[in-house]
């Protein structure tokens, strides 16, 4: 009976820890890619929602991509000031190729943010529109 509720508990955080599906050689992938302690996940290609925010799988040609990348920044306040946290929408135009990896990565700057569109290994493609940065 007590192996019930440790199961309840421990059960919803397979779903983080779920491994990556194998890359489809037919498709483009991309995956996101942010510093421990902020949040960038996927929100919708070519206007639809995603399934998993964790990457994309696409076919070749022209996407687009949008994605939600959330930090906190310190408000100043010394040791009484809680930090903020800043959400950005980011928006990204391109024209993918099957079978090459792409890696999208975002850090924060400031009140905003600084994203790139990357051809695996490393190699900058295009930098990502910020569609809006704020508090929300």
């Amino acid at each position: 009976m007590r192996l019930m509720p440790v199961l309840c508990c421990a059960l919803p955080l397979t779903a983080c820890a779920a491994a990556l599906p194998e890359a489809d050689p037919q498709q483009a992938w991309i995956e996101l890619y942010s510093t421990p302690g902020n949040t960038l996940m996927a929100q919708k290609l070519d206007g639809k929602k995603v399934s998993d925010g964790r990457f994309f799988q696409v076919s070749p040609g022209n996407h687009e991509l949008r994605a939600r990348f959330q930090f906190d920044i310190d408000n100043g306040g010394g040791t009484m000031g809680n930090p903020r946290q800043i959400t950005c929408h980011l928006k990204v135009k391109y024209d993918f190729v099957a079978g090459q990896r792409y890696r999208l990565e975002a850090r924060p700057a400031a009140m905003t943010t600084q994203a790139w569109l990357y051809a695996l290994p490393r190699k900058p493609l295009k930098q990502v529109t910020v569609d809006k940065c704020g508090p929300l």
